[in-house]
């Protein structure tokens, strides 16, 4: 069975990184853990009081995950990270302690839910920048607030938006800024006060450190940088934090001499997906592997092999093919055999999928 090995303490410390960090720059922030999918075991080992002091609060996508997030710390303060299903709002209520809004109808919903579980249910209202995710629109501000600011058991702790992400608009200076400008209307048009301006997430970590984010945008919501120690903005590594916290190893199940071009009628009917090969590649022979690992567990494209002289070949449901060259050492000798292990360094999906695969081994070190 392939496995994914998790450096836990790798996450920690990129945790206690960002958090020292943000704190130096007057920055307050959530961990997001949607990448996990909820893993009990994965939390426990790193949600410790230690690793999670300076953290405002942790987040998820998944009720499901924010339930095994009570259960791991009932004391956490948990933040639901997409705009609630009407269906689930008793769920987001019972555990979530903030949520991320743009529809009224579900906020009256929550509202209710709230009264009914006699709680007052915390709510950040998203604002459309330009990302066309969610957000409600600029012009309909002062009348959401307005409304909202009514609801008894409902709280407007700020205000957010969520850039970088699905179109990969950039987090400029000038969007931010309309953020805090935002705050200072409403604040000042309905005597409330909002205390969270939610705009900052890993990519504009960065930012933080060229001065290029607005004072009083305070709140990061980020996964990313702390478990790849990576930012979106420029996919570096920001300051010393660590890369490599996840390795996925693969078993070679067979390996042998075999052609480059498949031989006979090749239709559209493959479930799978190959790489190109040329003409000049007929009659050509290469060392091929075959893995224990498939499209059901993981997407070629989320993982990258360590040894670059190893290249991808094919991949069907349950196996991938890779092509291991002349599989020669410098000193002549094999590289690789039956039973040997490849090692991958997945993406930030490429983990989230192995996570959610269960026929793949997870390994804490």
């Amino acid at each position: 069975m392939a496995k994914l090995q998790i450096d836990t303490e790798a996450v920690i410390y990129n945790i206690k990184e960002i958090s020292a960090f943000l704190k130096k720059h007057d920055k307050t922030w959530s961990l997001i853990t949607k990448v996990f999918s909820g893993d009990i075991n994965l939390l426990k080992k790193i949600l410790k009081p230690d690793v999670i002091k300076d953290i405002h609060s942790v987040g998820d996508s998944r009720l499901s995950s924010l339930k095994n997030l009570k259960t791991v710390n009932p004391d956490l303060i948990t933040i639901y990270i997409k705009p609630p299903a009407l269906l689930y709002v008793d769920d987001v209520v019972r555990y979530a302690d903030i949520s991320l809004n743009t529809s009224y109808k579900t906020i009256m919903a929550l509202n209710e839910s709230a009264k009914k579980q006699k709680k007052i249910n915390k709510v950040i209202i998203m604002i459309e920048l330009g990302e066309l995710r969610e957000g409600i629109k600029r012009d309909e501000l002062l009348d959401f607030y307005k409304k909202v600011f009514q609801l008894e058991n409902i709280e407007v702790i700020g205000l957010g938006s969520n850039l970088g992400c699905m179109y990969g608009v950039e987090p400029t200076y000038d969007k931010l800024l309309q953020l805090c400008l935002y705050q200072e209307i409403i604040q000042a048009k309905f005597n409330k006060e909002l205390p969270l301006i939610s705009g900052g997430s890993s990519i504009t970590l960065p930012l933080v450190e060229k001065n290029a984010v607005p004072t009083d945008m305070n709140h990061f919501r980020i996964g990313e940088a702390a478990f790849f120690g990576t930012s979106p903005l420029d996919n570096e590594v920001f300051n010393n934090l660590k890369a490599e916290a996840f390795t996925f190893k693969a078993n070679i199940i067979e390996l042998d001499e075999k052609e480059v071009v498949p031989d006979g009628v090749i239709n559209e009917a493959n479930v799978g997906h190959t790489a190109d090969y040329n003409e000049e590649d007929f009659n050509e022979t290469t060392t091929k592997a075959i893995l224990d690992f498939g499209l059901l567990d993981v997407d070629k494209s989320e993982i990258e092999p360590k040894d670059k002289s190893v290249s991808f070949v094919g991949i069907t449901s349950d196996m991938m093919v890779v092509d291991l060259g002349d599989n020669r050492k410098k000193d002549g000798k094999k590289k690789y055999s039956v039973g040997s292990q490849l090692c991958f360094i997945p993406s930030y999906m490429g983990v989230a999928r192995l996570l959610n695969s269960k026929f793949t081994e997870i390994d804490y070190i």
